[in-house]
């Protein structure tokens, strides 16, 4: 060659086939205007991966390339892998099925399931005489996505609007048990008393959700209003060996979702705010957030759990359905069959199967998501005692200790235990008690010297004073 001749280096789109071709002009379309920016924000990675089909951080490896390179579609060439250590990955051309049908027919408001999707996958891997992949590499596919641009393709804007913040940013859920969400409903089914059977009303159930893996951490069915006790009765469930309750309701499952939340997203009802909850979730290092004023679709992940569970509650006896055009001439009250253990018992099931089934927006069951959340941050935090912490969310009374121990409500509190402290008690200040109002018979007095609650059990004053 002569000493005049020009070099100029090849990109290579000429040795690329089509299908390669076409794919990395597609990246070209999406990490063009990525690269351009002085900074690529986790929202805009994140849309920009489901688009393309990988994760968040082949986005920035991607944008990195680009901005080294010469500003050419080629930059940004698929790189072909003999499949590292093992070589256990894909083919690229599977690989390429796999992600071109994912954005194609899984990334629709159609909401096709993953079984659907492989099936589609193996008719064109066969097709095209490749080996089909298994399920499970689909699976590990869709869980790279981030579930918000999943969940946005599937369901709508609306339905990823409780992860997004007031600026449209994603605040990013890492790990189990970093947000849980909190809500209270009443339930679509009238129950009946355990000795007459006779119809008694409606329950309530509050739920805690967590985020990250859309498990159930927390449920408490009671007969009373929503009220800080039932946020206090369902914050020691989530924080307690679910095994215990299994057991007494006579339930084979397996629910390991539990431990004490990092923070808890609620809504601004009054319950929410109060004392008792506040000072539990200081003293067990629980943050506590609220839902901004006027955005009701805040909150939306444990309300479309909830959503989900009362429409399979029509299917019970006694049904009051979710409104009167569907119970029409049901007559709920009379065909009330379940006691409220037995409602319970129920549930427990119900949220069993829940965590065992696809969830659209994850890509794989909850229960798959929070073992992985598990593997990543270890086992979470658990209350040790039950009993005690459940305590520290019980509500607070103030009252100035008597001769025959505490009233409240007119009910009087009395135990050996005081004896020593009514003898001074006209030098003492009020004392910290708390009670469970579901079970009036005791409450726990907090002692002089902070440091333990004493359990104090009711009693007639007309006993104290014979």
């Amino acid at each position: 060659m002569g000493a005049d001749s020009v070099r100029i280096v090849a990109g290579g789109q000429l040795t690329t086939s089509d299908a390669e071709w076409e794919q990395t002009r597609g990246r070209a379309a999406v990490i063009g205007p990525l690269a351009a920016r002085t900074v690529t924000g986790i929202a805009a990675a994140d849309r920009a991966a489901v688009e393309l089909g990988v994760s968040r951080r082949q986005i920035y490896v991607l944008v990195g390339r680009y901005r080294k390179g010469s500003g050419l579609v080629t930059d940004l060439a698929v790189h072909h892998s003999t499949g590292g250590k093992g070589g256990n990955r894909l083919p690229g051309p599977v690989d390429e099925i796999i992600r071109d049908l994912i954005r194609r027919r899984f990334l629709t408001r159609q909401k096709r399931s993953v079984a659907v999707l492989h099936r589609e996958i193996a008719r064109a891997c066969v097709t095209r005489g490749f080996k089909v992949p298994s399920r499970n590499a689909v699976v590990r596919r869709i869980s790279m996505l981030n579930p918000v641009e999943v969940g946005r393709r599937r369901q709508g804007a609306d339905a990823v609007r409780p992860l997004q913040s007031a600026g449209g940013d994603v605040p990013v859920i890492s790990s189990i048990l970093e947000q849980v969400q909190i809500d209270h409903t009443v339930i679509d089914v009238n129950i009946v008393d355990e000795r007459e059977r006779r119809s008694i009303g409606r329950p309530y159930l509050t739920v805690a959700i967590d985020v990250y893996s859309r498990t159930l951490v927390g449920m408490v069915v009671t007969l009373e209003p929503p009220s800080s006790v039932s946020v206090g009765l369902c914050l020691a469930h989530a924080a307690a060996d679910k095994r215990p309750w299994l057991e007494r309701l006579g339930v084979e499952a397996e629910w390991p979702m539990s431990g004490i939340p990092k923070s808890l997203f609620l809504d601004n009802a009054a319950e929410f705010k109060s004392e008792a909850l506040r000072r539990g979730s200081e003293q067990h290092g629980i943050r506590l957030a609220y839902r901004p004023k006027g955005q009701p679709h805040y909150g939306g992940i444990v309300e479309r759990v909830i959503g989900t569970m009362m429409n399979q509650i029509h299917e019970l006896p006694g049904t009051t359905f979710s409104n009167p055009a569907g119970r029409r001439t049901y007559d709920s009250e009379k065909m009330a069959a379940l006691t409220l253990p037995e409602l319970e018992r129920w549930l427990a099931l119900a949220g069993a199967s829940y965590h065992g089934t696809m969830h659209s927006t994850l890509g794989q069951t909850p229960a798959g998501k929070w073992a992985a959340g598990v593997g990543a941050a270890g086992q979470p935090s658990l209350a040790t005692n039950q009993t005690a912490f459940l305590v520290d969310f019980l509500p607070v009374f103030r009252r100035t200790l008597r001769r025959t121990g505490f009233v409240i409500d007119h009910v009087h509190y009395f135990a050996n235990a005081l004896k020593p402290w009514i003898a001074r008690r006209d030098n003492m200040a009020q004392f910290i008690i708390r009670r469970d109002p579901r079970d009036i018979s005791r409450v726990w007095v907090l002692e002089p010297e902070g440091h333990h609650y004493a359990e104090v059990p009711y009693k007639l004053v007309i006993q104290m004073l014979q």
